[in-house]
């Protein structure tokens, strides 16, 4: 490993670690994180404790036409199908930058949920920069009001990844991009019990 790669590696690490004790200011923890892969395969699971309720979350990350609020790297969300015989068809547009490679991904995936304690997307791949993508969120009322919420993600993308520092770009990605969603998810989720309690909801 060059020594330029290798102050680059202890840049990022240094950014992961200020992001996450950033989160844990803020009332989120994150209890436990893992990237694996398994050739093209991608596996994140994480575990998360927010300081808001299951609904507040819920309402957050069901939000499709306001995603972009939760990461810098969501360039575009939105709604796009809504029927009465199936899933909800969503699209997202995200765009990273890590170390020198950057890459822009593009999905249509179908929405399903169980209000407020599951989401599932599922990357339909003939619209998609994907050969697979699935990602689900588990939440559950924990003490004091707050919410744990179990987040697992799969993907295989449906692009080429350079072979000697992609998979490490990738994973580091995906927990930095990770570390700032949580943040801004509990900042979002506050607001709107900010809201409710001012207006008695």
């Amino acid at each position: 490993m060059s020594e330029t790669i290798q102050q680059l590696t202890y840049r990022s690490g240094a950014l992961l670690l200020v992001l996450l004790l950033q989160s844990l200011a803020l009332g989120a923890e994150i209890v436990d994180i893992e990237v694996d892969r398994d050739g093209r395969r991608y596996t994140l699971v994480s575990t998360t404790l927010f300081d808001a309720s299951p609904e507040r979350v819920f309402a957050v990350l069901i939000d499709y036409d306001q995603l972009a609020r939760i990461s810098p790297t969501i360039k575009d969300s939105r709604h796009v199908e809504s029927t009465d015989d199936g899933p909800a068809v969503v699209y997202s547009r995200i765009g990273a930058c890590v170390f020198f490679y950057c890459k822009t991904v593009e999905k249509y995936e179908y929405l399903e949920f169980v209000r407020p304690t599951y989401i599932l997307t599922t990357a339909i791949p003939e619209r998609s920069d994907v050969i697979y993508s699935q990602s689900e969120w588990s939440l559950e009322a924990s003490g004091n009001g707050g919410t744990t919420v179990v987040y697992r993600l799969e993907f295989e993308p449906d692009f080429w990844v350079p072979p000697l520092i992609g998979p490490m770009v990738i994973k580091r990605a995906l927990v930095a991009d990770g570390a700032i969603a949580v943040e801004q998810i509990e900042i979002l989720a506050q607001k709107l019990a900010n809201f409710d309690a001012t207006n008695g909801r």
